[in-house]
């Protein structure tokens, strides 16, 4: 049984965001899946998608204090997610956030560096020599790795401020601390933005590129899937052509 978990909150994301993320799953995962949406709304999603409500926490009221003095907003809840039992009693469960497409097989991220908590090195973090994570997509244990949870909630103020306010450096952080950490290979997880778009001046002329080992594609930042499949002008940068293949791996077929 593969697990599958990710979180929405709010209206930034409808729900055919989770569809299609559910869908790109089941296209790529030969066996049983087990698809948990933990949200504050589950109207609108695929039957076969377990809806389960958002908690409220002990640090809410911490976070809501934080967050209105940082540009960062509602990462951190995410957190919830992570607490032991809340999306199943053992793992691994492999969670996504909504701004990504599924492009290839997935059934290795349940498999390499196992009993670790997962995420690809971000981008900007490795240019860098920092050793943060990216959060887009990411695999843990519950019941191994209840202390992401755990830790969290005995001091949210602090660990806040050691994270930088990103639940993606402190899901790293504390992974690390612990020595319970691994990257998934680069070039399973790319970038939209930095993997895909080509260069002037050929991004005016060629559709985004589709790199070959890539398994999930993240759109932070801009442009996202929608304005990426009809073609985005943000710009000399970041202008692109239609993407047709994010068309097929994000639309495909709707439910």
């Amino acid at each position: 049984m593969y697990q599958i978990a990710c979180i929405k909150w709010g209206n930034k994301y409808s729900p055919e965001y989770v569809n299609r993320l559910f869908d790109g799953v089941r296209r790529h995962l030969d066996g049983d899946i087990a698809f948990t949406c933990m949200t504050d709304d589950p109207s609108g999603l695929h039957p076969d998608i377990r809806a389960i409500p958002i908690p409220v926490e002990p640090f809410d009221e911490a976070v809501t204090e934080t967050l209105k003095t940082s540009a960062r907003k509602g990462a951190l809840r995410k957190v919830s997610l992570f607490k032991p039992g809340a999306v199943a009693q053992s793992g691994p469960i492999l969670g996504f956030d909504l701004d990504v497409v599924i492009t290839g097989d997935l059934s290795d991220l349940f498999t390499v560096s196992p009993g670790k908590i997962c995420m690809r090195h971000d981008w900007l973090a490795k240019r860098r020599g920092r050793p943060d994570g990216h959060g887009s997509v990411f695999r843990f244990d519950p019941s191994r790795h209840g202390f992401l949870y755990t830790e969290f909630v005995k001091d949210p103020v602090n660990w806040m401020q050691k994270a930088n306010v990103s639940e993606q450096k402190y899901t790293s952080m504390i992974a690390q601390e612990h020595g319970e950490f691994a990257y998934f290979p680069d070039d399973w997880i790319a970038s939209f933005k930095r993997d895909a778009m080509r260069v002037p001046p050929l991004n005016y002329l060629m559709e985004p590129r589709l790199p070959q080992n890539a398994r999930v594609m993240c759109f932070h930042g801009s442009p996202k899937m929608e304005e990426a499949v009809e073609g985005y002008k943000g710009g000399v940068l970041r202008h692109t052509r239609p993407a047709s293949w994010l068309r097929d791996l994000w639309i495909g077929e709707e439910l």
